[in-house]
């Protein structure tokens, strides 16, 4: 059974930082893009970051760029995402993903494994 547990999550002041974890077992991810997707309240669940293969390239939202950054291990077959100079609307439940098939061609589509997601909250 596959499954893909985020953590990492919390309440955290505007300005400040917050690192996602996301192990995946029940299948080795090495070779399967993955990626994170948020949901804030009231909201459709939009994409964040995704990240290649080998982590040789990573592709962010425009509202994230220069501020996260997301890498993986495969040898632990973990993600993380890197949240610096976090922002009230950056207030959102934070899902870690991966691919349905290795080697996908999409950084923002064809996941088919998802994570039950970690709430992550920034004051003002």
């Amino acid at each position: 059974q596959v499954q893909l547990v985020e953590s990492g999550g919390g309440l955290v002041q505007a300005g400040g930082s917050l690192r996602l974890s996301c192990a995946a077992s029940g299948r080795t991810f090495s070779s399967y893009v993955m990626g994170w997707f948020r949901q804030a309240l009231g909201k459709e669940r939009r994409f964040v970051a995704a990240i290649n293969w080998n982590g040789g390239n990573g592709y962010y939202e425009d509202s994230v760029k220069g501020r996260f950054t997301i890498s993986r291990d495969n040898a632990k077959n973990t993600v993380s995402l890197q949240m610096n100079s976090l922002k009230p609307e950056d207030t959102a439940v934070y899902y870690c993903a991966a691919h349905s098939y290795p080697y996908g061609p999409s950084w923002t589509s064809g996941y088919g494994y998802w994570g039950q997601g970690t709430q992550v909250t920034v004051s003002s």
